[in-house]
């Protein structure tokens, strides 16, 4: 398996493997590492993979991506990331080794639970392999990383969590100031290990994964300081999450082979567009999902195209601040991973189109081909505001007895609108009521439980540095901290 730029005008973007692409987070020319074609998989192998354990389903899943680390090497570190022992904050029931549930509310709706990991948000799933392929190939290179992230809430504490203690890593973390909930900042800032700087901008997320950017885009500078990312810019992030597709349409159309022929839908909450990426992915190889319904908050910049074929990044100034706020995103590193395949993968295109982005503009694709040809990707989208997600959490607790955080509450207010009797509709849950209690209070009244590992997270010794946007400040701190 080879890997490609979505902007392919250099020769260093493209051809590469997939530990030669893990550290190095954007390509030298800008774009976003994908494989140069998606990996086909056949009902025989949809067969066989029903009823795996979620490590095992992995193992399958990433054998598909990843052929330059030992198949016996790569099945260690799946085995060791993927435990009930590491996913144990869950409610997985009378099962505790399926630590991704499918909760039914009614036949036909269900949520996913991913929220089972150490800081109690989605992106613990993919996270914690990418810790352990982080460490993995720093100890077979003799290397060091110094790890570069933006967090709008759930990437940053599940990042530092992932790397805290690992050899060879650093990580420095990028957060909006006082946009976080006091439980996502609590989880970040209270760290005290050697390895983890938490820096807060002030500024909006989209700020941040600005500097990032920047900073990426400096070779000089990334490769004197050895440079890596964990954002869902990240490949290793985005195939880590096609899994739990595969692990959802299994759950969701029974046990037994020949239940393939069935379609699922998904209800995805999207800031970033990294989760909802790799659920379009899993379909490009032939999972059978009948549509991917994409939820956004107020923050409606994706929903806005894929109704309209305009896409209008705004600017902080435009960017509201919210109840679910780890979407409070106007800027989607992910999405040009999908245009590259909605324009037919033509590299001059997305150079076109995303030099008007990374100028301040936007582009309109609504009179084009690649428009028209939208519907084949099976995408439909909606928005949700706080007065939405208030309702969906109160009537998801009075109806069914389950509480929702707030970003779910988005995908399963969006999904319900989009649900369609031919196909069963899942949403997947992003993390859990305890991250938002302040919303959780305003819809139920009542505080939601948190794990024991978590009371009074608020109350520990905090530290950050705050700084102005400015990629020269965050530059400077990195040489401070990681020595000429």
């Amino acid at each position: 398996m080879r890997y490609i730029s979505t902007r392919g005008d250099s020769e260093n973007s493209s051809n590469k493997t997939f530990t030669e692409i893990l550290l190095g987070g954007l390509a030298p020319d800008g774009g976003l590492y994908l494989p140069e074609s998606y990996p086909q998989i056949t009902r025989t192998e949809l067969d066989q993979w029903r009823g795996l354990s979620y490590a095992d389903l992995a193992f399958a899943v990433l054998s598909k991506f990843i052929d330059d680390i030992p198949a016996s090497d790569l099945n260690v570190l799946v085995d060791k990331t993927y435990t009930a022992e590491v996913y144990c904050n869950g409610r997985a029931g009378d099962n505790p080794a399926d630590i991704t549930p499918l909760r039914w509310l009614e036949p036909g709706l269900g949520l996913l639970e991913l929220s089972n990991g150490p800081t109690l948000a989605f992106k613990d799933m993919a996270m914690q392999l990418l810790g352990n392929l982080f460490e993995y190939v720093l100890q077979k290179k003799g290397e060091e990383i110094n790890i570069l992230g933006a967090t709008s809430g759930d990437t940053g504490s599940a990042a530092e969590y992932a790397m805290r203690g690992k050899h060879g890593v650093r990580v420095f973390m990028l957060s909006p100031h006082g946009r976080m909930s006091a439980f996502q900042r609590a989880q970040m800032y209270s760290l005290q290990d050697e390895n983890i700087y938490n820096i807060a901008v002030r500024g909006m997320f989209d700020d941040a994964q600005d500097i990032v950017k920047a900073v990426s885009n400096d070779h000089a500078f990334k490769a004197k300081y050895k440079i890596g990312a964990v954002n869902s810019i990240n490949w290793a992030r985005v195939v880590a999450q096609i899994v739990y597709y595969f692990k959802g349409y299994f759950a969701a159309t029974g046990g037994v082979n020949g239940a393939n022929d069935q379609q699922v839908a998904f209800a995805v909450p999207s800031g970033n567009f990294g989760n909802i990426c790799a659920g379009h992915i899993a379909r490009m190889m032939g999972l059978p999902i009948a549509r991917l319904v994409m939820a956004t908050n107020e923050n409606d910049v994706l929903d806005e195209f894929f109704r309209t074929g305009v896409y209008r990044p705004r600017g902080t100034a435009e960017t509201h601040a919210t109840s679910s706020p780890s979407m409070d995103i106007s800027k989607a590193s992910n999405f040009e991973r999908f245009v590259f395949d909605l324009v037919g993968r033509d590299p001059a295109v997305i150079r076109e189109l995303w030099a008007k982005v990374d100028a301040g503009g936007g582009f309109d694709l609504s009179n084009t081909p690649y428009f028209a040809n939208l519907p084949k990707f099976g995408f439909v989208s909606g928005k949700s505001s706080h007065a939405d997600r208030l309702a969906t959490i109160r009537r998801t607790y009075e109806k069914y007895g389950v509480m929702v955080d707030t970003h779910t509450a988005d995908g399963l207010k969006v999904g319900i609108e989009k649900r369609t009797p031919d196909s069963p509709m899942v949403v997947l849950e992003t993390a859990l009521p305890a991250k938002f209690e302040e919303t959780i209070v305003e819809a139920l009244g009542r505080l939601p439980e948190r794990p024991a590992t978590m009371q009074g997270i608020e109350n520990l010794p905090q530290r950050v540095e705050v700084m102005e946007v400015s990629v020269d400040a965050v530059k400077q701190f990195i040489e401070l901290k990681v020595g000429a």
